[in-house]
């Protein structure tokens, strides 16, 4: 895999922008004026990340996902993850039958569900699975892959199906790892 370069990586005028940030150049980043990079996040081949986005830092995308922030926005916390395919969306259109769909219609014709998404410290997003609008997923909570998650979950909690439902808790022996790994940047 190719990454941009760090002075491709400046040129195109992200909000904010880490240390080692790895973007494929195969990855497609609209927007980046409304992006906000954390330190070690990694982006990969195939990619498509939209609108505003923040990611904090150690947060992968694998290839082949969709991160649409929009207008309400999208937000990975610290050591977030995507597994390939994985999609978030923070707005969508009434797929109802009352009014027309689709970006080609006027604003005036459709209605659209938009809200914030906010994926907390230690999510991971298995692999195709889709995480809509105004979905706030816990710290440390994690999704099965093919799920479609369609409303928030507590801290800690393993999610799975179609739609989401809470399978168990998930362990947190990661926090101690992750206080050796940061303790480690720090020296």
């Amino acid at each position: 895999m190719a990454y941009l370069s760090e002075d491709d990586l400046a040129r195109m005028g992200f909000a904010a922008l880490g240390q080692n940030v790895r973007i494929s150049d195969r990855a497609s980043i609209y927007e980046p004026e409304k992006m906000r990079l954390g330190d070690h996040t990694r982006i990969d081949d195939f990619c498509v990340i939209s609108g505003r986005v923040t990611m904090g830092r150690n947060v992968h995308v694998a290839a082949l996902c969709l991160v649409a922030g929009g207008a309400p926005g999208v937000t990975l916390g610290d050591f977030a993850g995507m597994a390939y395919g994985a999609k978030v969306f923070s707005q969508s259109d009434d797929y109802s039958g009352a009014t027309l769909t689709n970006p080609t219609v006027p604003d005036g014709f459709k209605t659209e569900h938009m809200a914030p998404v906010r994926l907390g410290r230690h999510v991971i997003i298995g692999t195709n699975a889709v995480v809509g609008p105004g979905v706030e997923l816990g710290d440390g909570s994690a999704v099965g892959a093919g799920s479609v998650v369609l409303h928030s979950t507590e801290p800690w909690t393993i999610v799975a199906g179609t739609p989401a439902k809470r399978i168990k808790t998930r362990k947190q022996d990661l926090l101690d790892l992750e206080r050796q790994y940061l303790d480690q940047q720090e020296s």
